[in-house]
């Protein structure tokens, strides 16, 4: 293999659990390099022992990262190679690292990426849901409007979407995401490539009452793939608006859900503002 070049970022990725899923590539690179960012130094430990790789390390998180990013791109401009590498999976991914690659850039300084494991592409090979367009959603906010907006934005998006979330609160975004969407097909990818990992397809209800009742399966990372919603035509845009409206009416005054509706669905506000109206009086 052709040795790490000086004077180059490498955005090296690294495995999600399975430590037999990190490529030889990979390996070779955080060898040869000068020095490694790491998100945390603590997590990479075990990592780099376990294939021999003692190299001086910093970190670089979402604290530190701009300041740490100019200390870095000094090194590389002084002819030192640096591998970047998250505490699993592709770098920038829901992970630190975009404000050191776009400084590179903007120095000149080589980025090569090495690719590996990513538990959202790792999802979607495996979803059983459409795989041709999909977007990547990340992480949803964490108050529940925040959270509500945000789903009640993508519910006329088409393609098949991709969230990352925590495992305390997988029960709560489930019931929210059906709540939003309707009874889509989902899938709920856990604890990829280690000992518990689980992907299971089912219609959002089904889900819902799966993890309302195995409390016990709330655990590890997990990966969310959710169907997209049906291409939007004039007949059916007014009842997809009905529908946002009857959702945030439930939660917000009425002139701030006529406001966000109108957000969502590009309908005019006084039409949603009739369609409120006379879903208050007949309430």
């Amino acid at each position: 293999m052709k040795n790490a070049e000086a004077g180059v970022l490498y955005v090296v990725a690294t495995p999600i659990g399975n430590l037999q899923d990190m490529s030889l590539r990979g390996v070779e690179i955080l060898q040869q390099v000068d020095r490694i960012a790491a998100e945390d130094t603590r997590h990479a430990i075990p990592l780099l022992k376990h294939f021999l790789i003692n190299k001086p390390m910093l970190s670089l998180h979402d604290f530190n990262e701009r300041d740490r990013s100019a200390a870095l791109l000094h090194y590389i401009q002084a002819g030192e190679s640096i591998a970047l590498i998250s505490d699993a999976g592709t770098p920038l991914i829901s992970d630190p690292g975009f404000h050191l690659v776009r400084e590179a850039h903007a120095q000149g300084v080589r980025v090569v990426p090495i690719p590996g494991a990513c538990a959202a592409i790792a999802a979607l090979s495996a979803a059983g849901l459409p795989s041709d367009r999909f977007t990547f959603e990340g992480f949803l906010p964490a108050k529940a409007e925040s959270c509500k907006n945000r789903l009640l934005s993508l519910l006329h998006e088409p393609r098949t979407m991709i969230f990352y979330e925590a495992p305390h609160r997988l029960l709560a975004v489930l019931q929210m995401m059906h709540e939003v969407f309707g009874n889509r097909k989902a899938v709920v990818a856990r604890e990829l490539t280690k000992i518990y990992e689980s992907v299971m397809l089912n219609d959002l209800s089904e889900l819902v009452a799966f993890y309302e009742k195995h409390t016990d399966k709330q655990r590890g990372e997990v990966v969310l793939v959710v169907s997209g919603g049906v291409e939007e035509t004039g007949e059916t845009k007014e009842v997809r608006a009905e529908d946002v409206l009857r959702i945030l009416l439930a939660d917000l005054p009425l002139k701030q859900a006529v406001s966000l509706a109108a957000q969502i669905t590009g309908c005019r506000k006084n039409l949603l503002y009739e369609m409120a109206l006379k879903m208050a009086n007949n309430a």
